[in-house]
């Protein structure tokens, strides 16, 4: 049983690797979602490899009660679904902070850890579009919780 379950193991990984594709070096863009008040953000990637990248994205949101930023980075894995659709998945975190216009509430900076999983398609012109889901969990006063983004992301491929 150990056996065909690294047989399995082996076949799987080699599966996987073995449709790595070239990504683009760069890309910039807007990444357009809304997670507990932060909805767009400027979003940049960079290849670090055949098949994997970083995100960095930067939010900022201002509202009624308050305002705010987000600056989040992931690590990203890309892997080819047909032709210039390709899914990607990623782990990552961030820092972010509050400025509540109520006296009563405090000024909050919080740090979170992401998730991501989402799915792309590269046009024949250096233009990407993204749709993905990123679960947050906050650690602070008042982000202490789970939140769930989902965004639509437009880049600029370079």
């Amino acid at each position: 049983m150990k056996q065909y379950f690294l047989f399995a193991l082996a076949i799987f990984g080699f599966a996987t690797f073995s449709y790595a594709q070239d990504i683009s070096d760069n890309a910039i863009g807007l990444r357009l979602g809304d997670s507990d008040g932060f909805g767009a953000e400027i979003s940049y990637q960079r290849a670090l490899g055949d098949n994997n990248r970083l995100e960095v994205d930067l939010g900022w949101r201002s509202g009624d009660a308050f305002d705010g930023f987000k600056l989040a980075g992931l690590y990203q894995w890309v892997w080819v679904l047909d032709g210039d659709f390709n899914w990607y998945a990623g782990v990552g975190g961030g820092v972010g902070s509050y400025s509540f216009e109520n006296s009563a509430i405090d000024d909050e900076t919080f740090i979170f850890a992401a998730g991501d999983i989402g799915i792309e398609y590269n046009f024949d012109f250096p233009l990407q579009l993204s749709l993905d889901f990123r679960p947050e969990l906050g650690f602070g006063d008042y982000s202490d919780d789970l939140d769930f983004d989902i965004a639509l992301g437009v880049r600029y491929r370079f």
